[in-house]
């Protein structure tokens, strides 16, 4: 059952990608904010209004489209316990072909986690060899849909110093590097969302998410790396 429900995911991103653009509509610039729980608003009191890419997208105004396709718990590695690409949110990002994408994931990479007994039950990070080639893999989906779209890519926040098995050292010391690699392999731009919340742990009251002041500085920051101005 779940090898076919991933082949219905790929199927539905291979629909996507092979409808003519002519079928698409001149319209407002199209901003997909990809990523998990702190892209979807996981711990705000209101997600619907208060989340990271709803604030972007009332900031940048009526001449952008901004969507959230954050899934919470997601991994970037598909290896992981909760790989982005077989959630339903990776073939409705590719879909919407944006024109612009703001990828966030790699928090749940960091993931050592252990049991109450102590007992290692499951970790992400053992397959953090595959890290840049399933990155570059998810770039070239959104390039595949729509080869001039700009793509940007998140140094994920810090955590303080983490939960769920999160690990802030692998974060820092591990996945960011790796990141500027991939930016560097594909021509991507970086978003250092590490170093912005760094020594901000008030802004995160469970050690992991923001909370809505960190969720509305994460869009500032994201605004001013897409358009160059501070946020209103």
């Amino acid at each position: 059952m779940k090898q076919n429900h991933r082949l219905l995911l790929h199927l539905l991103v291979a629909l996507f990608v092979l409808i003519p653009p002519a079928l698409f509509a001149d319209g407002p610039a199209r901003v997909a904010c990809v990523g998990d729980s702190i892209t979807y608003g996981y711990g705000l009191k209101d997600r619907d209004h208060d989340s990271y890419p709803v604030w972007l997208g009332r900031w940048l105004g009526t001449g952008y489209d901004v969507r959230n396709f954050g899934h919470s718990g997601a991994t970037l590695l598909r290896k992981g316990d909760l790989p982005y690409v077989q959630q339903p949110e990776y073939p409705n990002a590719v879909g919407f072909r944006p024109d612009v994408v703001v990828i966030m994931l790699g928090t749940n990479d960091s993931k050592h986690r252990t049991s109450e007994s102590g007992d290692k039950v499951a970790e992400n990070w053992q397959h953090k060899a595959d890290y840049v080639s399933d990155y570059e893999s998810l770039i070239a989906d959104f390039r595949g849909a729509n080869p001039a779209v700009r793509v940007y890519v998140c140094y994920p926040t810090p955590c303080f110093p983490g939960r769920w098995g999160i690990n802030d050292d692998t974060i820092h010391h591990e996945i960011i590097p790796l990141v500027h690699q991939v930016a560097a392999d594909s021509n991507a731009k970086v978003i250092d969302l590490y170093d912005a919340f760094a020594g901000k742990k008030d802004l995160f009251p469970d050690t992991v998410h923001p909370n809505d002041d960190g969720a509305k500085l994460m869009a500032a920051d994201v605004y001013t790396a897409l358009t160059g101005k501070t946020a209103p």
